[in-house]
């Protein structure tokens, strides 16, 4: 049996085209999870935006760069976080940013994808799916 990381897929697939100079990209396949991620991208502005094509099968998107990505990844394995642990940002969360204020970690919480600042400004915890700077 294969196993396969769509989202860690979809991620180097960006990274790929970023490094190569490229304006837009194709994702496949697609996922809820997938969509949730490149929407916080979008807002936090590492991509102009993306769009949902679907082909029948398991649907692809089409991402639009602006070329803002110095690294994407996924977190393996999977790190739940505390609030606290979020507050105090330890090590071991710390190694996967360029520095202090530089980059997001993208973490699936109760409440929906998000980046770890707007979990602090909630005060949630989750766990810790990505990371992009």
């Amino acid at each position: 049996m294969v196993m396969m990381d769509t989202l860690a897929n979809a991620l180097a697939t960006i990274k790929n085209a970023e490094m190569r100079g490229k304006r837009e990209t194709i994702i496949m396949p697609a996922s809820k999870l997938i969509a949730a991620v490149l929407r916080v991208l979008q807002e936090e502005g590492y991509i102009e935006g993306f769009e949902y094509i679907d082909d029948g099968r398991w649907g692809k998107f089409r991402v639009r760069l602006l070329g803002r990505i110095n690294e994407i990844g996924v977190v393996k394995p999977r790190m739940p976080v505390g609030y606290r642990d979020l507050a105090k940002m330890p090590e071991s969360l710390r190694k996967y940013l360029a520095g202090r204020d530089i980059g997001v970690l993208i973490l699936t919480t109760n409440q929906g994808v998000m980046t770890h600042r707007e979990a602090l400004k909630r005060k949630i915890g989750g766990i810790v799916i990505a990371y992009v700077y």
